[in-house]
């Protein structure tokens, strides 16, 4: 079911990405770099980067993507770096990608994350994915449980529409809502994801 879910949430993105006419894309939190080796499947993605504070998961990455540290590719390159800063991204950014890294951020630093992302980096396109908590019980978590060590909070569907139209109309963006996997009735899906557009 994970498999699948993550395929999910990589193919919404894509999906995403190639609606939007994005061409130049940072993964902000890239891990192992999954999306990165999705998306440079796709001729219309011109320049692809990826962006980890986990130096072992970039090794990854690195091997995962056939990148070497000394030759640079001018089309796909993955770097150490903070999404709370802005001193690693090239001059133009079409689209930011957040899959699944909201929820690795303290709460006292997500200010910050999103003057970063959204006040200084500013790309036309932000794509936010993220669990929504009031699924977990269908995937037998117990109350309270998170669905990794690592997540500060997992918000309910409320909680990330409330977050996501302040983020919004803060820093002049549209922000529009869908449900990635199976959808129950009454709990939604298990990831949600927000779709931030500055207005032409």
């Amino acid at each position: 079911m994970a498999t699948a879910l993550h395929r999910a949430r990589l193919d919404a993105v894509v999906r995403a990405l190639l609606a939007n006419g994005a061409r130049h894309i940072v993964d902000l939190g890239c891990g192992p770099g999954e999306l990165l080796q999705t998306l440079r499947g796709y001729s219309q993605f011109r320049r692809l980067l990826g962006i980890d504070i986990d130096a072992r998961a970039l090794a990854k990455a690195r091997g995962a993507l056939g990148l070497d540290l000394f030759n640079r590719n001018a089309r796909l390159d993955v770097c150490l770096g903070s999404f709370e800063e802005t001193d690693w991204h090239p001059a133009r950014v079409d689209a930011a990608v957040m899959l699944e890294t909201i929820e690795h951020v303290h709460p006292g630093r997500l200010s910050k994350v999103v003057r970063s992302v959204f006040g200084e980096l500013s790309p036309s396109l932000v794509l936010v994915t993220t669990p929504n908590r009031e699924y977990n019980p269908l995937h037998g978590m117990a109350p309270g449980e998170r669905r990794h060590p690592g997540h500060h909070f997992e918000w309910t569907r409320r909680q990330f529409r409330a977050w996501a139209q302040g983020v919004a109309d803060h820093y002049c963006y549209r922000v529009q809502f869908s449900d990635i996997g199976p959808r129950d009735r009454v709990l939604g899906s298990s990831t949600q994801m927000a779709s931030f557009c500055k207005p032409a």
